[in-house]
């Protein structure tokens, strides 16, 4: 059967895959590596801007083991799960300095350094190098899932292990890169999470969760769990000439090497606070409170904006700091909520009339 679906697989591929998505043209392990960490858990239409910018400042694993982290951070603002950028770069740094700075043929290889899973180092071997190796994302999962009528979360270890024995015995030995794709395409645009589209999918006749009239019971929904919440308050300190104070995150934890606001908890008077770490305060303006949610827990957000008598002498010992200029901003990385509230700063900021 693996054969016949294969081959099923393939020429719907031939006819419906997509062949025009900028990683699939000047094929590289570079290319195909880093659109594979940049696809992690967000979709093509996303990540297509990305990729584009991220190739014209680092055409090759050279130029990217050799940028500063900040303007590997700075390129990724906005596409989330920033540990993906830290390991992409210490990936590179990697390859450059002891793979001369080319890429390892092998899975088990590939599957030792930063940040490269199994899947993803199967699609690179199978993709840029068209050797034989079998791929396991989020919608290879869900098809073979609904396929074999595997019950129970693709998180589970019995679970996983019986998709990746599908997936081996699926793999073909010639055309694997174009399966691959195949897979993968197939998961996006037909077998979708909802609302798949059966009636054009080219493995339907030996579908077991087609054949139950039970698609949507495969795979098995990961056990629900309440997100614990967390508070804190963002404080947005804007000096006499209208910069921001922007301090450097720690490397590890959220956000982790990003560029934030000081923060402190909820329960803490930020008036006093500000005048005793800071300097005297003109104006302090709270804004409404908003939820940024992380996979482990709710975030609920507090901006307060205050107007500084002056610029402090000295900041925190120990942190990185700068004032962030609006309107010729720096390229450093930014989380999602940062960037917005100083995007939103930027248009009550009186330079922005100025002429």
């Amino acid at each position: 059967m693996s054969n016949n679906f294969s081959q099923a697989v393939l020429t719907w591929f031939d006819q419906y895959g997509r062949k025009h998505l900028p990683w699939q043209q000047d094929i590289s392990p570079y290319r195909v590596w880093l659109s594979e960490i940049m696809l992690q858990q967000t979709q093509v239409a996303t990540v297509i801007p990305y990729f584009e910018r991220f190739i014209a400042r680092f055409p090759n694993v050279q130029d990217l083991a050799a940028a500063p982290i900040d303007d590997v951070l700075h390129l990724w603002t906005g596409l989330g799960y920033y540990a993906r950028a830290r390991n992409l770069h210490r990936c590179a740094q990697i390859i450059a300095c002891d793979y001369a700075g080319e890429f390892p043929a092998t899975v088990d290889e590939l599957s030792n350094l930063p940040g490269i899973g199994r899947s993803t180092a199967g699609a690179i071997v199978s993709i840029a190098f068209q050797k034989r190796a079998a791929i396991l994302d989020g919608n290879v999962k869900r098809v073979l899932a609904r396929h074999h009528a595997i019950e129970g979360w693709p998180g589970q270890t019995e679970t996983l292990r019986r998709l990746w024995d599908h997936a081996e015995q699926h793999t073909p030995k010639l055309r694997s890169n174009h399966y691959t794709q195949a897979m993968m395409d197939l998961g996006a645009t037909v077998c979708t999470r909802s609302k798949p589209a059966c009636n054009r999918c080219p493995v339907a006749n030996t579908c077991e969760a087609f054949a139950q009239a039970n698609i949507n019971a495969y795979p098995g929904r990961k056990p629900k769990k309440i997100l614990p919440i967390k508070t804190v308050q963002l404080l947005m300190l804007r000096n006499p000439a209208g910069d921001i104070l922007l301090q450097q995150r720690p490397v590890t934890g959220i956000w982790g090497g990003l560029w934030s606001f000081p923060e402190i908890a909820l329960d803490v008077d930020a008036h006093p606070y500000v005048q005793d770490n800071f300097t005297g305060v003109i104006t302090h303006e709270i804004w409404d409170s908003y939820r940024h949610t992380f996979s482990h827990y709710h975030l609920d957000i507090t901006p307060v904006l205050m107007q500084l008598k002056k610029t402090p002498d000295k900041i925190a010992e120990g942190q990185q700091s700068v004032w962030y200029n609006l309107h010729q901003p720096d390229a450093i990385g930014l989380a999602a909520p940062v960037k917005k509230l100083l995007e939103k700063l930027a248009t009550l900021d009186p330079r922005k009339n100025t002429a």
